[in-house]
């Protein structure tokens, strides 16, 4: 006998394969980011072995005026191979991770039909960019 799937074992399977892709997304943004601060450490080291044996020479890599502090030094820091701009895209991906998490999650609500969910996310969304943008005015 060929049983028939129901509109809520459907809706359960909708539900499931959300779920599974917004796990995966969190954990490959996680394990990404993790691997590329790694990265970005051991590249900061390879550049200046006397960190591993000096304390005065650790000091500059610590003092805030040395580390990258607008995407372009990011970007210009990583095409020269810096360390410390390595790990900051590391630690970027990670912050950006549930944001997109949120905006995946828009999406996943849209798949599933559900309205007020996708209302609710959207402005969460917009809120996390505003704070964004304001932060960055600040600084």
């Amino acid at each position: 006998m060929v049983r028939l799937n129901t509109t809520h074992e459907i809706d359960q399977e909708r539900v499931r394969r959300v779920e599974i892709l917004i796990s995966n997304l969190l954990r490959t943004g996680v394990i990404a980011s993790l691997l590329i601060v790694v990265f970005g450490t051991v590249v900061s080291f390879v550049h200046h072995v006397d960190y591993l044996t000096s304390s005065p020479a650790l000091q500059p890599l610590i003092k805030p005026a040395t580390v990258p502090h607008t995407i372009p030094q990011v970007i210009d820091g990583v095409r020269h191979f810096r360390g410390q701009s390595i790990v900051l895209v590391g630690l970027l991906l990670l912050i950006a991770t549930p944001v997109v998490r949120v905006a995946v999650s828009i999406f996943a609500f849209v798949y599933q039909h559900d309205r007020t969910f996708v209302l609710i996310t959207a402005l969460v969304l917009a809120l996390l960019l505003l704070s964004f943008v304001l932060g960055k005015a600040e600084g």
